[in-house]
């Protein structure tokens, strides 16, 4: 069995082709990192629009609903006090 030696001779082609293959893939590797983070990037804003939208409804949405609510609550209040006045009429009228 004979194996490949390595010789001064044939070491000088090798070096540089080692190093034009090590460039192009480092090359390579860098531009596929390049490409995976804008789509990572890019995917990410448009999520991020997306949720914004729906929060900026759910906000609005929320605040319309608590303004229903309150405009509920006051009016049931005055409704009370209403029927209070009558009632103390009324206990005053039983009373007397």
């Amino acid at each position: 069995m004979m194996g490949n030696k390595t010789t001064a001779k044939n070491a000088k082609g090798i070096i540089p082709m080692a190093m034009d293959k090590t460039k192009k893939m480092a090359t390579k590797a860098n531009d596929f990192a390049l490409v995976k983070t804008e789509d990572v990037v890019t995917n990410s804003l448009e999520a991020t629009a997306q949720w914004q939208h729906v929060a900026d409804t759910a906000l609005k949405g929320g605040l319309k609903l608590a303004a229903n609510q309150q405009d509920l609550i006051f009016d049931v209040l005055n409704e009370i006090k209403a029927q209070m006045m009558v009632s103390k009429k009324r206990f005053a009228k039983l009373v007397n």
